[in-house]
């Protein structure tokens, strides 16, 4: 675990040389929210108070709060990476390293995302009270809950966004499988909440990594409760459980498949 661990803080360290980096990323989510924030005070500007069980404080902190989610766990290790030491061979070379490539992958990702996120969770809080205002009835006590829900999603999305990377061993190109998924995730997962979809949609949706990914972290932060929390938990522990078997089986597959063909 040590190993790991060191593969992480060296991550993490060589990117704050690339603030400047992560800092032109805002740009774009910048965009983006100015975007979301219009529409929805649009949408509530017929003096609608409460639409499915959301204000519109609530609505736009949960699409803030998805948004920060979803840019401030994007990186290319996942996506590209991955996929070009398939394609390229060089997870030969990799797999044979005194640690298992996966969680190297996963080390490497979390520490290369770890700044971008917290900066974009900081940005996020200052939009949202600039906008419409601190998130009512919220409990700092509930943080520690809110906090492993989040940390759970970010890493079931890793898991997720491996697992896919990974179908590169029988296929050429894992890339527009990672556009579904990313797509789902963003107007599914980020534009709207469950709530917001036809009753007999949502149980779906509620089985699909939109509802421990996105919807479960944002939800817990404009309107917690333990048993909503509780909910959220088991099926993240669910997903994490069935993604890790997952990469796992793929994983060992691929690589007999790499050696059965001479590596």
């Amino acid at each position: 675990m040590k190993k790991y661990l060191y593969i992480y803080k060296a991550t993490l360290v060589e990117n704050l040389n690339y603030i400047t980096n992560i800092l032109l990323g805002f740009i774009n989510f910048f965009v983006m929210m100015f975007v979301f924030l219009n529409l929805w005070e649009y949408i509530y500007s017929d003096n609608t108070q409460v639409i499915n069980g959301y204000t519109m404080q609530q609505m736009i902190w949960y699409v803030l709060i998805t948004e920060v989610l979803w840019f401030g766990s994007r990186n290319k290790i996942l996506t590209q990476e991955i996929s070009q030491d398939i394609k390229t061979g060089n997870i030969a070379y990799n797999i044979n390293k005194p640690y298992n490539y996966v969680l190297y992958i996963v080390s490497k990702h979390l520490g290369e995302i770890t700044i971008k996120l917290i900066m974009f969770i900081m940005v996020g809080i200052i939009i949202g009270v600039s906008f419409v205002g601190p998130i009512q009835n919220f409990n700092i006590m509930n943080v520690p809950f809110i906090l492993l829900t989040v940390i759970f999603g970010v890493i079931i999305n890793s898991i997720l966004r491996i697992a896919i990377s990974i179908i590169s061993f029988w296929i050429e190109d894992s890339t527009p499988f990672h556009w579904v998924y990313d797509k789902m995730i963003l107007v599914i997962g980020t534009l709207f909440p469950i709530e917001m979809f036809p009753e007999f949609i949502r149980p779906i949706i509620k089985c699909t990594p939109i509802f421990v990914v996105t919807y479960g972290p944002a939800k817990l932060i404009i309107d917690f409760s333990m048993k909503s929390f509780m909910n959220i938990f088991i099926a993240q522990i669910l997903y994490l459980v069935i993604s890790i078997s997952i990469v796992s089986i793929l994983y060992n597959k691929g690589v007999k498949k790499l050696n059965v063909n001479g590596g």
